[in-house]
């Protein structure tokens, strides 16, 4: 059944239902190497210097004017990102189907400034609604102007502390990872948690998903530790506490998470005897290197809808797309679903936060009244040379 993302669905009448209420389902973090913050799917937002700014433009015929705010001018791998983002953008307008929008493009360099000079113009030139920005930092210049003028916004920032009403994230948000894993963790029957996290501000956001998801799942937390240049110790302090404990999450990437396994292992812990439990930043090739890690289980989405989108992508541009390039792409079929189907209200918060969610590359995902997101993520498990499916996405969201 195809979901309202889906650019060869055939016009319907403007009802909810029609618009909104079609699912399918499954999201991904993590892994174009270089292109992650501190929280995980976005690039790390770009120096001081920057290119000259791109110049703005307008693609599409359509009726319906959106904005779109992304950092092109950017330095580095912010610019290549959201040059990417970019080309996805105008592959979703392609393929869908006479879309009635028209995307007006705006380049904000990465900085508040050019966020707000951006969204000025947008606004000015008749935008209904604003697509960005990708940085935290940029979101609330945009969201202040926006809201002045009863325009909603889908940011793609994955810092879910700008969220708020009218400014939505579609973003992979390290909250939807932790859910997923220990909700599947406990459906196997795990009651006793242990957790070793980064002190950072990623490890900050999972600390907090965690203690929340265990307590409502009705487990126990039997040791909880974070590191920061001294991994040794708290390491000990985990590793004499798993006795206790049936999974153990660790939310780090890359050669971090093999260094933490490494310190684990080297501090006595058997982690053979423990059910490792790991967020979307797993999805690398430095994890499923790593004997240490081999089995455990990580939330992300079922890696199908990606595969066929970078087919598509290369074959358009003859380049491969960044990881985030499909939230640019989800963003522009669902406001053109939207524009289709659902006449004069919309991008309204009602439309937005439709409980039955929406369809896209990487899965189903819907907004949540404060601005947050929930995706139907699958569970991966780690094997020598790359991870196959332990549980697969949902297909409904629950109540």
């Amino acid at each position: 059944m195809a979901g309202p993302l889906d650019p060869d669905r055939k016009p319907a009448g403007p009802t909810r239902r029609t618009a909104v209420g079609l699912l399918l389902g499954a999201p991904l973090l993590g892994a174009c190497a270089g292109i992650q913050g501190p929280f995980s799917g976005n690039p790390s937002p770009p120096p001081e210097s920057s290119g000259p700014a791109q110049q703005p433009a307008a693609v599409g015929a359509g009726q319906v004017k959106v904005g779109l705010i992304l950092p092109l001018s950017a330095p580095g791998n912010a610019g290549v990102a959201a040059q990417s983002m970019k080309n996805a953008a105008e592959l979703a307008l392609a393929e869908f189907q006479n879309p009635n929008i028209q995307l007006l493009i705006k380049d904000d360099a990465g900085n508040p400034q050019g966020a707000q000079a951006g969204t000025q113009q947008a606004l000015d030139e008749g935008a209904e609604i604003i697509l960005g920005p990708l940085f935290a930092l940029a979101v609330p210049a945009t969201a202040q102007l926006a809201r002045a003028r009863g325009v909603s916004v889908i940011a793609f920032s994955t810092d879910s502390s700008v969220a708020g009403r009218g400014v939505y994230l579609l973003s992979f948000l390290p909250e939807s990872d932790v859910n997923r894993i220990v909700d599947y963790a406990a459906s196997t029957g795990k009651k006793s948690f242990a957790a070793l996290l980064p002190e950072n501000a990623y490890g900050n956001v999972v600390e907090a998903a965690f203690k929340q998801a265990v307590g409502r799942k009705g487990g126990r937390i039997v040791a909880f530790e974070k590191y920061g240049a001294d991994r040794a110790t708290p390491a000990r302090n985990v590793a004499a506490a798993l006795g206790g404990a049936d999974a153990l999450l660790l939310a780090d990437d890359g050669e971090a998470l093999v260094g933490i396994a490494d310190a684990l292992t080297a501090a006595g812990a058997d982690l053979k005897r423990v059910q490792l439990l790991g967020t979307g930043l797993w999805d690398n090739p430095r994890v499923f290197g790593s004997a240490a890690l081999q089995g455990g289980l990580y939330a992300a989405p079922d890696p199908s809808g990606f595969r066929a989108f970078s087919g598509r992508y290369r074959a358009k541009y003859g380049a491969d797309p960044v990881r985030t390039a499909t939230l640019a792409y989800d963003a522009v079929a669902l406001v053109a679903a939207l524009a289709r189907t659902q006449g004069a209200r919309r991008f309204s918060p009602e439309v937005l936060t439709n409980p039955s969610g929406f369809a896209g590359i990487d899965g189903l995902f819907r907004f949540r009244a404060d601005g947050s997101n929930e995706r139907g993520l699958a569970v991966m498990r780690v094997q020598s040379g790359g991870s196959q499916p332990a549980a697969g996405s949902p297909k409904s969201f629950g109540a």
